[in-house]
């Protein structure tokens, strides 16, 4: 027998299905996805093996935009970060790698930098914040690399002050130790940093970006660095099966992303700042406040399965998705979601934004 969580799980999907309407992510068909690619691809020629056609292309954008030499294109950002930290590693003669308790790189990928690389994890902090220098100073010893996640999703999409990310990156240039910037987020990661894509990864060695997420592509990412360690990351690429016979469709994706939403990061930012307050109004509470990014933690005071049986009660009525699926707070009697501010959000007014999350405490 069904349980109730179950049950929900189920009419959400169904309820998406018939949706419309999406205040994030949008839901496009294959045929669909297929004849946009087709429209905005620029190059006759496929890559071979990552080599050449709109894969050159893309890595040739992304070490202009991050102001590094070289970069190259990967299938996935898991695969990237292994192979810079394993390049690192074997460099570096230690395989003692500086990282958040809460990093992508330990919550998210079933232990892989211990499992396949043999690396050994050197926790600067676990706590819901950046790590600070001093944190970094008392990990003793040589370290291969010191890896910073920026937003640190995990803790809701936080970032440093900019003060503070130079004086961390001083701190890892002090210690002779290269700093890898995590930026599956990067992009949107600029306004409230106030400061550009290229002045925030020249604090660090090496920097890998998503495609994927709010900039909308099928898939993949890209390092950029230098070039000599970006050849020894393309050698890992391929020993990690990432050398894919033809990677074009992922690159045509991530480069109309780049053209089209990359643009459009500060009216993002600003947007995701005013329906934060908005819906505090309504009786939500948002962490952090304000947003850091496009993207915060919206919490309500109701439990997971009510407030999740009426977003889905609205959806099935009004055709509309507000958010994904709630999830239960640390706080008894509260849930929370993610709320992503993508471009589909900017076609929402924000007090319309607010009255349809205030549904969801009403019914």
């Amino acid at each position: 027998m069904a349980t109730t969580s179950e049950d929900l799980r189920e009419r959400r999907k169904n309820a998406l299905d018939n949706c419309d309407r999406w205040l994030s992510g949008r839901r496009v068909s294959v045929p669909d996805q297929l004849r946009q690619l087709a429209e905005v691809a620029t190059d006759d020629q496929t890559d071979m093996y990552g080599s050449g056609g709109e894969v050159a292309a893309l890595e040739q954008e992304v070490a202009q935009l991050l102001g590094k030499p070289a970069a190259v294109f990967m299938p996935t950002g898991i695969m990237a970060q292994q192979a810079v930290l394993r390049v690192y590693a074997d460099r570096a003669a230690t395989n003692r790698v500086a990282v958040h308790g809460l990093a992508h790189l330990l919550v998210h990928e079933l232990n892989a930098l211990e499992e396949v690389h043999h690396l050994r994890i050197e926790r600067m902090t676990s706590e819901p914040r950046q790590p600070r220098p001093d944190e970094l100073a008392a990990v003793p010893g040589k370290l291969a690399a010191v890896t910073l996640e920026l937003p640190l999703r995990d803790a809701g999409y936080l970032l440093p002050t900019w003060d503070e990310l130079v004086v961390f990156s001083e701190s890892c240039a002090a210690r002779g130790v290269p700093l890898h910037l995590d930026g599956a987020r990067l992009w949107e990661s600029t306004p409230y940093l106030e400061h550009g894509l290229a002045e925030i990864a020249a604090l660090a060695s090496t920097v890998y970006v998503s495609f994927y997420k709010v900039l909308g592509g099928i898939s993949g990412a890209a390092l950029a660095g230098p070039e000599d360690v970006i050849a020894e990351v393309r050698r890992w690429q391929r020993r990690l099966g990432g050398n894919l016979f033809s990677l074009f469709p992922y690159a045509v994706s991530a480069r109309e992303g780049l053209r089209t939403v990359l643009p459009r990061m500060d009216d993002l930012y600003q947007r995701a700042v005013e329906v934060a307050m908005a819906l505090q109004s309504e009786g939500f509470r948002v962490f952090p406040e304000p947003p850091q990014t496009n993207s915060f933690r919206l919490y309500a005071p109701r439990d997971v399965d009510s407030i999740e049986r009426a977003s889905i009660e609205r959806m099935e009525r009004t055709h509309e998705t507000l958010s994904y699926s709630w999830q239960p707070a640390d706080v008894p009697g509260w849930s929370w979601v993610e709320f992503v501010t993508t471009p589909n959000t900017l076609d929402w007014q924000v007090d319309e934004i607010a009255k349809a999350f205030g549904e969801l405490l009403t019914r």
